[in-house]
């Protein structure tokens, strides 16, 4: 029975539902989206049940779909997992590698990830800046940080940071007219956008904010949307309007004073990072490692500043 498994229709059909959607599974496995199809067709022909619902130009897994996806990420990330286990046996290679979102890496992992050189010298970091979710058995990748609502089926899952949103720009934007001292006060200034992917749930977008804080969200002047979160952080340290802060990624710039915060409203976002790596990873001293510290420092993050209250323009 198992040399008859199908074992490329169970891969693409692990891939559509982690990544929700036949064309990105197409990219991820380099394959045209036609072929991602045929694969999920043929295996439900195989297996003689549907899994997949399709309609409404989305497919959604079936129960017995949910089921058979987390079966294959489990059995495939032990494999990857023992084989990367038996790599390091043989050629000691001691690179650790972290998958995680670029606007993580680059806001939260980097300023902090010099604490666990100096602490393990002898496991470099190799990190792996993706906004695809990490596919273990092919990628480079040991351990991933995840964004989302958590529950990937298969693989060893805790959390690490949760997230909360709040409004942020420059010093110098509160400084200067227009004035930004109420949410009223968003009518005369630029928002500027984070795209977030399509993940589930409801993600942190400035509407989710203002239902979630009761007060009523202004037309903005202008509107700019950036396709990546360290972008929009950049932007708002620039002055180039105002942001809506997700707390680990503005966290540092708030204790530095490089943000601050013109509004009191703090909403607890529905989305939260996440630890993820196969089973039974963790066994591995470096995985082990790196794991521990990434706790470490989630623990350590500071507080959120209080609120800065706006200067009068002819102050």
């Amino acid at each position: 029975m198992i040399a008859n498994l199908p074992y490329t229709a169970l891969r693409t059909f692990e891939s559509v539902v982690r990544l929700r959607g036949f064309g990105r599974a197409a990219e991820e496995l380099g394959v045209t989206q036609s072929a991602v199809s045929q694969h999920v067709k043929s295996l439900e022909e195989w297996l003689g049940r549907r899994l997949m619902n399709r309609g409404g130009g989305r497919a959604v897994p079936t129960d017995e779909g949910v089921r058979l996806a987390a079966a294959v990420a489990e059995g495939f990330g032990q494999v990857a997992s023992l084989c990367h286990e038996l790599r390091d046996d043989g050629a000691q290679n001691l690179t650790i590698g972290l998958s995680c979102l670029p606007g993580f890496a680059y806001n939260w992992l980097f300023p902090r990830l010099i604490n666990f050189d100096q602490r393990h010298p002898e496991f470099p970091v190799s990190i792996i800046t993706s906004a695809s979710l990490t596919n273990f058995t092919d990628d480079e990748a040991d351990l991933a940080i995840r964004y989302g609502l958590g529950g990937y089926a298969g693989l060893h899952v805790e959390p690490l940071l949760s997230e909360r949103i709040f409004p942020v720009c420059s010093p110098a934007l509160l400084e200067r007219s227009p004035p930004l001292r109420e949410v009223a006060d968003l009518a005369r200034h630029t928002l500027l956008v984070d795209d977030v992917a399509d993940i589930g749930g409801s993600p942190p977008t400035w509407h989710y904010w203002a239902k979630e804080a009761g007060v009523a969200l202004p037309r903005p002047a202008r509107t700019r949307r950036f396709g990546q979160s360290n972008m929009v952080v950049q932007a708002a340290v620039r002055g180039l309007g105002v942001a809506l802060g997700r707390e680990p990624l503005v966290i540092d710039a708030l204790c530095d004073g490089t943000l601050v915060r013109p509004f009191p409203q703090v909403v607890v976002s529905q989305f939260s990072y996440w630890l993820v790596c196969p089973t039974g990873a963790l066994k591995s001293d470096r995985i082990k490692a790196i794991r521990d510290w990434l706790i470490e420092e989630a623990k350590r993050q500071p507080a959120i500043p209080p609120r800065s209250l706006a200067i009068p323009p002819d102050h």
